[in-house]
């Protein structure tokens, strides 16, 4: 690298970690302190999922690449893979002990933080050199790297952080392609980007494409030459988007295949909201995070009124921030950034790009030396102008003006000596410029430290009350997984982690092979068969609970299920039942009801249940209570009371078991008022132990199960329908067919001839993904060809400079 470029992308890449270490140490947050860190989808969904990736590393995982067997009773991994942990980050967590996942998770999300300063850094000094200004460049890039959605946002949803990185690397690739250059380096730092987080990476490519629009237009050139960067443009992404379609491909339709979530309809928040967000401390999840601390704001501002940079750069620049800023706030261009479809959660998931844009903008303020008193008064007033405005916003705190107020006092005064040292001139001067110059490195980057990490400590704090919060591993987690492990025996038996939930993914996290799952693509066809049987959810139906029932259990192969009351060690409790692959009579193929009860006897071939007479259940039968959208405590007689939680769509109460019934007469009772909607049945045990019986004499005689499939060997002369336990999602094929379906399960038709079958799983996607990186492979040589062929002849480089670029 060469040295002044990489010295200014590494102090933006340190001062980026110290101000993030700084703000969570402030707020006391692990692992600074004793609060939990991992709110929301981090601690129920995001952590788990590196645990999982840790376990495949480390070849401790049930399942592989395609199959993941731990979760939903067997889902599709490599669309999960290439959702989460698809980053080139996420393997770093290999080298952590297992029991240290959130350290591990919190450092990737430092190093990726760190990284995108330095990607910007070296962006900046691309695009303009800046003399002896480049120190400045490494702060602009810290800056970049802490705005307001990094720090507050993807700081929680760790994988949007590679969209921070690749948007930088994207409007790199832009320049390589209008200069002719990096033929091959191009098109891989597009797949890098669009492998390590699609969804961002989208957004970055749209990003990068108006900044090479813009750095196109700011110096007169033939129609005919611009055109040419466009093709060569568009060639860099369409190749490397063919790379990565071996991950994208199955990631399109797994979200297609997915039970759907929350449909929102986009309504802009007002300007006052929208410019207190570019505010310090401030933190609301659906407007806009724009705090950019430091200089950044004032030289983006100043800009349009610095005379000594090209008027056509100033418009062109400054127009890109006002329009990008206003595309947040219009219906048809906030879907356009998201994919034609509002996200659910913060509806200004592209912010990030428009604080590149600014950076870039406040960059461009600097081309020509410090910006003069003309320009600073100029950017003053519309950045105070924008701060008091936003002041009446309902995001603003008391702390975010004078915290603003203070940053911008030491911002003005960094620059004004900065702009003094610069005109000092002569030998005898150059100790007074040295003195200028670190007074105003001091002043610009304590400025964007104090105003970052009291942002990153505010936000730590307040996200606390606002979202649901998970613990870091500790004594809880080593116990019951101790448990799961001292009970596992898979493949013979499943062993579900139980009820009482860690997290939405506790099989990843804790280990065994259950029912719990949450991921953006929890299948269709799971959710609706799991909800059949009762099953409770979150999350509009894609965090789907464990559900403790012996019928479902039995069905599902569930020989272990941890029970882990509250103040008690973790105890698996086992059952006898039936093996992976079960066998049902010859006949037409049933149908689901509205009843759970009727529905769990469906699938296990036998009348288990029988409703409570009066309310009440016979001595000896186990009382089940369902009650979805109830959301309170019921108990059965005298009993302790049970919870439940639901209120559909959003949550919705699984069938529950009460406990068995001892006394006579004993009746359920509610607290809070009784559920719209209630069924109380009572489970035969006696009926339930004959049914699993009859399964395991007629199931498989052994089950093999591998990371893509599994196999099953039947008594001979075996007739009817091979059921296996898990769900019938898209990519199965049993003996080189299609997989059948029974009752949302994968189901084999048997005539007798047959004592052996096996069924094997192909992602959907996969084999025309790797076509396409394929083709993209085989379209690089090429790529290299015709781009050396139109490179323009003042940017080609000799045979010499050609073997240095090469290395």
């Amino acid at each position: 690298m060469p040295p002044a470029r990489s010295r200014a992308a590494g102090v933006a890449a340190l001062i980026t970690l110290a101000t993030v270490c700084a703000g969570d140490a402030v707020a006391r947050v692990f692992p600074f302190g004793p609060r939990n860190r991992s709110v929301n989808d981090l601690g129920n969904q995001f952590i788990p999922f590196h645990a999982h990736l840790w376990d495949l590393l480390h070849g401790r995982a049930d399942g592989g690449l395609l199959v993941n067997w731990q979760s939903g009773f067997g889902t599709s991994f490599l669309p999960d893979l290439g959702t989460y942990v698809s980053s080139p980050f996420a393997v770093l967590v290999g080298v952590f002990p297992r029991d240290r996942i959130d350290l591990a998770v919190y450092v990737l999300m430092l190093l990726k933080t760190a990284a995108a300063a330095s990607a910007m850094t070296w962006l900046l000094i691309a695009l303009h050199k800046g003399g002896g200004r480049r120190w400045m460049a490494g702060v602009l890039g810290a800056s970049y790297a802490l705005c307001g959605w990094s720090v507050l946002e993807a700081s929680y949803n760790v994988m949007w952080l590679d969209g921070l990185i690749a948007f930088p690397l994207l409007c790199l690739a832009g320049e390589w392609a209008r200069a002719g250059r990096r033929p091959l380096l191009g098109p891989a730092i597009v797949a890098m980007a669009w492998i390590g987080n699609f969804y961002t990476a989208y957004m970055a490519t749209l990003g990068a494409a108006l900044v090479l629009a813009v750095s196109l237009l700011r110096e007169p050139s033939p129609a005919r030459e611009r055109l040419g960067v466009l093709v060569r443009a568009a060639r860099t992404v369409l190749v490397g988007v063919a790379l990565a379609a071996p991950l994208l491909l199955p990631v399109y339709l797994g979200s297609k295949l997915a039970h759907p979530g929350w449909t929102k309809q986009f309504t802009p928040v007002s300007w006052t909201d929208v410019f207190a967000r570019t505010l310090p401390a401030t933190y609301t999840f659906a407007t806009p995070a724009l705090f950019l601390g430091g200089a950044t704001l004032l030289l983006a501002c100043a800009l349009a009124f610095n005379r000594a940079v090209p008027g056509r750069v100033r418009w062109l620049w400054t127009g890109l921030t006002v329009l990008v800023t206003l595309s947040l706030q219009w219906g048809p261009t906030h879907l356009v950034w998201h994919v034609f479809a509002t996200p659910n959660g913060s509806p200004y998931r592209q912010t990030f790009v428009l604080s590149g844009i600014v950076v870039i903008t406040a960059w461009m303020c600097l081309s020509e030396g410090w910006p003069d008193r003309r320009a600073l008064l100029g950017g003053g007033a519309v950045v105070t102008a924008i701060a008091l405005a936003g002041a009446g916003g309902r995001p603003a705190t008391v702390f975010a003006l004078p915290l603003f107020g203070i940053g911008l006092a030491a911002v003005v005064g960094g620059l004004v000596l900065a702009r003094r040292g610069q005109l000092l001139a002569g030998k005898a001067a150059s100790t007074r410029r040295g003195r200028h110059v670190a007074a105003a490195a001091f002043l610009l980057t304590g400025a964007l430290v104090g105003q970052a990490a009291a942002t990153t400590a505010y936000a730590d704090r307040i996200r606390l009350g606002r979202f649901d919060d998970y613990p870091p591993w500790g004594e809880a987690h080593t116990e019951r997984a101790a448990a799961v492990a001292a009970a596992d025996g898979w493949p013979a038996y499943r062993t579900d982690t139980g009820r009482l939930q860690i997290a939405g993914n506790d099989p990843m996290l804790i280990g065994g092979q259950g029912a719990s799952y949450y991921s953006s693509h929890t299948p269709a066809v799971l959710t609706r068969t799991m909800a059949a049987l009762g099953t409770g959810w979150t999350s509009n139906g894609r965090n789907l609970q464990s559900l403790d029932n012996p019928v479902t259990d039995a069905v599902f192969s569930i020989g272990a299920r941890v029970q882990a009351p509250l103040g008690q060690e973790p105890v698996a409790e086992r059952s006898s039942v039936p093996p992976l692959v079960t066998v049902r009579p010859p006949g037409p193929s049933p149908a689901y009801g509205r009843s759970p009860f009727r529905n769990q006897e469906l699938l296990l071939g036998a009348d288990v249940y029988t409703p409570a007479v009066r309310g009440a259940c016979p001595v000896g039968t186990e009382v089940y209570l369902w009650a979805p959208d109830f959301t309170g405590t019921a108990r059965l007689g005298s009993r302790a009371g049970v919870k439940l939680r639901g209120g559909q769509p959003k949550r919705r109460a699984a069938l529950t078991p009460l406990g068995t019934m001892t006394t006579p007469g004993a009746r359920v009772s509610y607290d809070g008022g009784a559920p719209r909607r209630a069924t109380v049945e009572c489970l035969d045990t006696g009926r339930l132990n004959a049914a699993v019986a009859g399964l395991k004499a007629s199931g498989a005689v052994s089950v093999e199960v591998l990371g893509n499939g599994v196999s099953a060997q039947l008594p001979p002369g075996t007739k009817g329908t091979a059921v296996f336990a898990m769900p019938a999602i898209e990519g199965w094929s049993c003996d080189g067919r299609p997989a059948g379906a029974y009752l949302g399960l994968v189901a084999v038709p048997l005539d007798g001839s047959r004592t052996r079958i096996a069924c094997s799983f192909r992602t959907p996607g996969l084999t025309a993904g790797s076509a396409m990186g394929a083709a993209g492979l085989l379209a690089l040589p090429a790529l290299a060809l015709l781009t050396r062929r139109h490179r323009p002849e003042e940017t080609r480089p000799s045979p010499v400079s050609d073997v240095v670029a090469a290395a």
